[in-house]
């Protein structure tokens, strides 16, 4: 369960997300340097799409790849519900890839599900793909219940993960979701893995479970957080960094190692639902 880049090797097993970056012309080369330390440290992975910032974001992305062998990179963006049918798709799949400076995507998503049919929707993804205009494609934000519609669609089988929120707080996925794309060895990529900001994500790094376990690894609390999600199979976080240095400090939580006992106090201080619970999207 791995985003393979068009030379065959796997991508990072932490990407980098773009949302609210290169929106401001004062912190935009940081936030390119940010990206560029990013994939130094092999975070070839990287997520943005038409929605963030109008299109500020993967242009953002179309100028920290400069330079960079674009067949190791694993580019990743997302098209608007009312975009994803066959009227506007082919366009807003253009204009993503002039902003982002290359002839094609690793992977497309549906930014999340509209009122155009699936099935529409996926018609045009394959054509796409025909065209070499993106190499997979996927969904974002979609439930269970999308899914399994998804898959009874013809083409369906082909989507090649869901990305969806999911962090320490926020764990209502490994109810059903989870399992199901794991059983289908279809990888999932988890947004704001460190948690939007607010009390939610004041509350999980000021956890003394969270802050025990930081410490006996020599880690900070959102790398911890970062490796609670790798010890899960298939699934690829993705945070936002606007510095270098943050950046850098989410490429070292892949060597991070929870064992089973630290798993289970970090799982206890916020404990995963037992019941089906809507899937967060904020």
């Amino acid at each position: 369960m791995e985003f393979i880049t068009q030379c065959g090797q796997a991508a990072g097993p932490i990407g980098q997300g773009t949302w609210y970056l290169g929106e401001h012309p004062d912190t935009f080369a940081r936030e390119c340097s940010a990206l560029r330390a990013g994939i130094e440290a092999g975070m070839t992975l990287i997520d943005t799409a038409e929605m963030y910032g109008n299109g500020a974001a993967e242009h953002l992305v179309g100028q920290a790849i400069q330079g960079y062998d674009r067949e190791h990179l694993y580019l990743v963006s997302k098209v608007y519900p009312f975009n994803a049918g066959r009227r506007d798709i082919f366009q807003s799949c253009e204009n993503s890839l002039r902003r982002m400076g290359t002839d094609y995507l690793d992977l497309y998503l549906l930014h999340w599900r509209g009122s155009i049919p699936l099935s529409e929707t996926v018609d045009c993804m394959e054509e796409l793909k025909a065209k070499g205009r993106i190499r997979n494609w996927g969904v974002s934000n979609l439930d269970l219940a999308d899914m399994e519609e998804l898959f009874e669609v013809r083409g369906g089988t082909n989507c090649l993960t869901d990305q969806v929120l999911y962090h320490l707080g926020s764990r209502g996925i490994e109810f059903d979701l989870l399992p199901w794309l794991q059983h289908r060895g279809m990888p999932v990529m988890a947004y704001c893995p460190l948690a939007q900001g607010g009390s939610l994500r004041r509350g999980m790094l000021a956890n003394p479970a969270v802050q025990e376990v930081a410490k006996e690894h020599g880690a900070t609390a959102c790398q911890v957080l970062l490796a609670f999600l790798l010890s899960r199979p298939g699934v690829v976080p993705i945070p936002r960094s606007s510095t270098a240095k943050h950046t850098l400090q989410n490429a070292a939580a892949a060597e991070i190692r929870l064992t089973s006992e630290e798993l289970g106090r970090l799982e206890a201080a916020f404990p995963a639902p037992r019941h089906r619970v809507p899937l967060d999207i904020m």
